[in-house]
């Protein structure tokens, strides 16, 4: 197919070695290099120079693979790029059983290492992530409009089970900020969390089950590439909105309105703060106490309200905080009724946005001290802590940004420090709840919003304007959409305009023309290097740069056919003989990308153009080999450069031996080879 032997190359033009010193001698080439740049621009076409001696390759067909192998490596490739298997290979069944089960519980693999100088640096930065997570844990559960004892009982349960799975040796669990308001703003748009907060915390948990279920399903089918549409600049407007809209909502506490809107959004938010600026004005005899209090301790500003009482002047407390370890929960899930598809919904969302949170927090440390986190694994574990603390009286739970950091920087060096902080909070569930009676809500609020307002990554957002416009239109459009409309909506809109650049950049593949470098065989495009590059008369070199199928094939006809039309001047006599596409960047092909070649070529023929393909790969020359339209082959050439050589030659010697040929015998000539 378009392969043209040796034997026929020694006295043609056509594929292999060219003896082009006679030639030389007959015909005088240009000299690129002795012509001033500004001659090369003004001039623009200019004879291309063939180096002594150049060998034109043959075009190789891949080797024969049966579909059925083809459909394997496909699979392989597209599942399992990291080749979990490669560590089994050559090792005897006792190995590979114990490599089994390392890759399944973790903690086997770094267990038997353990050492006591481990275990202090895990017990101290267990108990200081633990100081911050209690805190965290009661001040989240409420931004997710759910009883403060959930927050600790998510941060018991969920960390003991990622030290048995997780393979991060720095990620700290348990309750986030955005998963905690992507989850109570939902459900609170349909169940009021103060008028039925019995079934809203049954779909609290419901949700919580069925994101358990989807991440873990995506780490098992190896599914995780799904969770690379939402990408950075989406993460970053997304983030950055919610933490105003938690800021916002913290108006509540501060200010101590009671009549507050549930909606999360800027104008209902600042709408409460003005219409109900009389309740805010009646500040309670001790409010300075609690608005005053530091941030850095819940204990301190206890005990102050404590002390002085302030609960009976009208400060706001937790209150009596059930004492005893997480009870269980698997009666109160919800797989039935009208709010069945609302749980569904809200565990979809707040699951993905669990485990992208989760994984890239994982990968941030992990490239810190310099180790591989295994995303499947993460997405299992994830997963697995979601569904059992479905059971057990947890809501979503991932890995944190602020604990993990807390962690890192408190010299945590394994997955201990999390069973660390869990025996912590145990102990505090077992012993130390009713310190928590008298812990003002405005501390709780201002926690949450010291914690979100971290989520603000100003240098971030100008380091992605400066690099890509499109990207800042994703992050504005995610911020703007969080604070005006709601948090899933803008989630959403932002998730939508990535998948359309996506689509975009599918339908409208990257093509360029390209030009030769003078005195060398290499071949550039025309608008980058216009200051080098130059066109090379009767030639029209393309490059597509993205894959070809059904999308986009529309497209490249239309952009390849105009460029032609624009080539043939202002009198429609095409100047280019050739058309030459370099397919070196083309990965793979559909059917009807192959009906693309085929249809230009039949095409550019009625203009006397012949159509040239450059370097196929495998897949694309595997799917060109089995056209055979009517006995006629497509031209094949290994590079641009030997191409270009090859046919600008066939032209020399077809012009010297015969002026009498037609332009198609002329043409027929070259592409078969005969002199």
């Amino acid at each position: 197919m378009g392969e043209v032997s040796h034997d026929k190359m020694k006295d043609c033009c056509s594929p292999t070695r060219i003896n082009i010193e006679k030639q030389q001698q007959q015909q005088p080439t240009i000299d690129m290099q002795q012509q001033p740049t500004m001659d090369m621009q003004q001039q623009q076409h200019h004879c291309m120079e063939i180096p002594m001696g150049m060998e034109v390759h043959k075009v190789v067909p891949p080797p024969y693979r049966s579909t059925f192998r083809k459909l394997l490596a496909r699979l392989k490739e597209t599942f399992f790029p990291d080749d979990p298997l490669y560590q089994f290979k050559g090792q005897p069944p006792k190995k590979k059983w114990i490599l089994g089960a390392q890759y399944v519980f973790p903690i086997l693999e770094w267990g038997p290492n353990y050492s006591f100088k481990l275990l202090k640096s895990d017990i101290i930065s267990g108990v200081t992530i633990a100081s911050l997570a209690i805190p965290q844990g009661i001040s989240y559960a409420k931004l997710a409009n759910l009883p403060p004892i959930v927050g600790l009982y998510s941060s018991f349960v969920p960390p003991l089970l990622y030290a048995v799975f997780g393979s991060s040796k720095d990620l700290a669990v348990g309750p986030v900020s955005i998963a905690s308001l992507i989850m109570g703003s939902m459900l609170m748009q349909e169940v009021s969390p103060s008028k039925d907060p019995s079934l809203y915390l049954q779909l609290a948990f419901t949700s919580t089950f069925f994101s358990g279920i989807l991440q873990a399903s995506l780490g098992l089918l190896r599914l995780g590439f799904i969770i690379d549409f939402i990408s950075k600049a989406t993460l970053l407007g997304f983030m950055a909105g919610a933490a105003v809209i938690v800021s916002l909502q913290q108006l509540k506490s501060l200010l101590g309105i009671k009549h507050f809107t549930k909606k999360m959004a800027i104008v209902p938010v600042l709408s409460s703060v003005f219409h109900e600026r009389k309740e805010s004005i009646k500040k309670p005899k001790l409010f300075w106490v609690s608005a005053g209090a530091p941030l850095v301790s819940v204990i301190l500003s206890t005990v102050i309200v404590f002390a002085f009482k302030a609960d009976r002047h009208g400060i706001s407390v937790i209150g009596e905080l059930q004492k005893g370890l997480n009870p269980p929960s698997w009666n109160m899930l919800v797989f039935h009724g009208s709010h069945l598809a609302l749980a569904i919904k809200t565990g979809i969302v707040t699951g993905i946005i669990a485990l992208t949170e989760g994984i890239a927090v994982g990968r941030t440390f992990a490239s810190i001290r310099e180790y591989r986190v295994d995303g499947n694994k993460e997405m299992i574990a994830i997963g697995i802590m979601n569904v059992v603390g479905s059971i057990t009286s947890c809501y979503i739970t991932t890995g944190s940004f602020s604990r993990s950091a807390v962690n890192h920087n408190a010299g945590g060096k394994t997955a201990l420090s999390n069973i660390v902080m869990s025996v912590t909070v145990m102990v505090t569930l077992l012993f130390l709840m009713p310190l928590f009676h008298y812990t003002p809500n405005v501390i709780l609020g201002a926690i949450i919003i010291t914690a979100v307002v971290g989520l603000i990554d100003v240098p971030a957002a100008f380091h992605i304007w400066k690099i890509d416009k499109y990207d800042f239109l994703v992050l504005i459009c995610a911020f703007l959409g969080v604070i005006f409309i709601s948090v899933q909506h803008g989630l959403a809109i932002a998730v939508g305009i990535s998948v359309f650049k996506v689509l975009l950049q599918v339908t409208r593949p990257r093509t360029v023309v390209l030009g030769n470098i003078p005195g060398t065989d290499v071949f550039r495009d025309l608008h980058q290097y216009k200051e080098s590059a130059v066109s090379v008369p009767g030639f029209l070199i393309i490059l597509i740069e993205a894959s070809i199928n059904f999308a986009n094939t529309t497209y490249l006809n239309e952009r390849i056919l105009r460029w032609i039309e624009e080539e043939s001047g202002e009198d429609k006599v095409s100047n280019i003989r050739f058309v030459v596409i370099d397919m070196s960047a083309v990965s793979t092909i559909d059917t009807t990308g192959i009906t693309l070649f085929v249809d230009i070529r039949k095409s550019i023929r009625k203009k006397g153009i012949k159509l040239v393909l450059v370097n196929p790969l495998a897949e694309v020359m595997d799917k060109l080999q089995k056209v055979n339209n009517g006995g006629e082959e497509f031209m094949l050439y290994l590079s641009v450069g030997e191409a270009v050589a090859s046919l600008s030659m066939g032209m020399k010697n077809n012009h010297a031996s015969s002026n009498s040929n037609t332009y198609d015998e002329e043409m027929e000539t070259i592409a078969n080879g005969v002199p």
